[in-house]
């Protein structure tokens, strides 16, 4: 298996921090693997959330206008898990723990934290859309002080 090419624009140092379950889970299907795309007027971005269920999503989003996302959850134990936690002793673990968790990236460009459309699927994928920053075209791009009239 081959991994993906780096670009210019996708290096850079950290450019996804981990921590909680999403940092502590070693060989489990990774939490917190981002994908970013772009498009003339939005940011897509994907997230993976593997364990984190629709019924008990306990996801919290936050994007702010210079386009640093962070995205806070709990992992909690399966129904399963739950109903059998006096005879079940695990022996190996490679899933992510149960508890908190929150991964922060950064987009490209700024954005309008208004203007987000989130979808989380059943998959455990966190898929995201959120509207760039425009200036009105009557705005000035750097008002600046008004000009004195003679």
């Amino acid at each position: 298996m081959s991994e993906a090419p780096v670009t210019k624009s996708m290096e850079s140092k950290k450019p996804v921090t981990l921590s909680g379950t999403a940092k502590d889970a070693k060989h489990a299907p990774t939490l917190g693997l981002v994908d970013i795309g772009e498009s003339k007027r939005a940011y897509i971005f994907r997230v993976s959330l593997p364990g984190v269920c629709k019924p008990q999503c306990n996801v919290k989003l936050d994007i702010r206008a210079d386009g640093r996302v962070e995205i806070k959850g709990l992992m909690q134990d399966s129904q399963f898990i739950n109903n059998h936690a006096k005879k079940y002793k695990p022996r190996v673990q490679q899933l992510a723990p149960s508890g908190n968790f929150n991964v922060v990236f950064n987009l490209p460009g700024r954005v309008d934290p208004r203007l987000v459309s989130p979808t989380f699927r059943n998959s455990g994928i966190l898929e995201v859309a959120v509207m760039k920053h425009t200036i009105p075209n009557n705005q000035p791009i750097n008002p600046g002080t008004p000009a004195l009239s003679s």
